[in-house]
């Protein structure tokens, strides 16, 4: 289980040039897929390499420990590999699911508009017209994350004009009416083929379906899709940690009990997760897990902010801290990734104020 993971020093080194978008975005979904890290958390007589999701949070949090550009692409792989495994579609899976595990083809959640869609936030923005049979989908997907150039599959949740049930389908890049846009012009994580995907009359068949019941498919999949995410956290939280404790010496040896005390909360959460994701809890009970999602994101910013207090005026020399510019942009992505930390503020006022009436 630990093999793939013992092999992520390169994106160390590359991490930098994926931020900026220098480095030929194409080649990450084919190098994680090579090292086997799609295939962590996903049982072996589906051609994975065993263990649980949480096992693939935990692959997320490692790979953004040294690039969150890179643990970006892998949650959007993972989560449509997770899609598949809980989509009663047998066909669909048993056609994508090995290219998506060996990282030869691009898998991409475009459910976050479902998933505002749940809370009441947003309406959603692909209608499905009864055809024949068939459907033809028109709207837009405004941000979804790892639509490789060279190839992708991407989820959506679509209303139907006939008033019926919203459908969760899987569309490609390659059908007609799919148009990806240019990517969008982020702040950081540049090399994680972002961007906008505009459907105009694309024809698709039962053989798209995910599942044809949209409210009970994402309430379903919806502690992968936000636990996945959630490794992205973790793991840019122990990196800054772990360098705050090493810089934290001599006059900064203060803040050590401080560094400490963080990261035991932060490990605590990840074994929070863990149990939830076990147990199954977080289907029934999501606002622990959206809980967990705003404490994590608040716990980034105040290990950011202790490498920068640990590590002082070197923090903003580059030849000699270079890690540090790098997290510190990254991490402002963290609160605004969705769900964002204000979605599920308001979220849980909601439901705080029906338990009161």
């Amino acid at each position: 289980m630990n093999a793939p993971l013992d092999s992520l020093a390169w994106l160390a080194d590359e991490a930098e040039a994926h931020d900026r978008g220098t480095a030929d975005a194409d080649r990450l979904v084919p190098e994680l897929g090579r090292r086997g890290l799609f295939r962590i958390g996903v049982a072996q007589s589906l051609g994975g390499a065993g263990g649980d999701t949480y096992d693939g949070v935990e692959a997320i949090a490692a790979t953004a420990e040294r690039s969150l550009t890179a643990a970006f692409v892998f949650w959007g792989q993972r989560t449509f590999i997770e899609y598949l495994l809980q989509s009663p579609n047998a066909a669909l899976r048993e056609r994508w699911l090995p290219a998506l595990l060996a990282g030869e083809f691009a898998g991409a959640t475009g459910l976050s508009n479902a998933m505002k869609f749940l809370s009441g936030i947003e309406s959603l923005q692909i209608t499905a017209t009864p055809r024949d049979g068939c459907w033809r989908l028109d709207g837009c997907l405004p941000w979804v994350t790892n639509l490789r150039k060279a190839g992708f599959i991407v989820a959506a949740a679509v209303a139907r004009a006939d008033a019926g049930t919203p459908m969760v389908v899987a569309i490609t890049g390659e059908q007609a009416g799919v148009a990806r846009s240019d990517d969008l012009d982020l702040v950081a994580l540049r090399g994680s083929n972002t961007a906008a995907i505009g459907i105009a009359a694309v024809n698709i068949g039962p053989e798209h379906l995910l599942h044809e019941d949209a409210r009970s498919f994402c309430p379903a999949v919806r502690p992968a899709f936000l636990s996945l995410q959630l490794g992205m956290s973790i793991g840019l939280a122990r990196a800054a940690l772990r360098t705050a404790a090493v810089q934290g010496q001599g006059a900064h040896r203060p803040l050590l009990p401080r560094v400490d005390e963080i990261s035991a909360e932060l490990e605590g959460l990840a074994g929070i997760l863990r149990s939830g994701l076990t147990d199954r809890r977080f289907a029934s009970d999501p606002a622990e897990l959206f809980r967990i999602r705003i404490r994590l994101a608040e716990i980034v910013q105040i290990a950011l902010g202790l490498e920068l207090d640990a590590s002082g005026g070197r923090a903003y020399l580059r030849d000699q801290h270079r890690g540090f510019a790098r997290r510190w942009v990254e991490g402002a992505f963290i609160p605004v990734i969705t769900p964002s930390l204000t979605q599920l503020q308001g979220e849980l006022a909601r439901q705080a104020g029906t338990c009161a009436a």
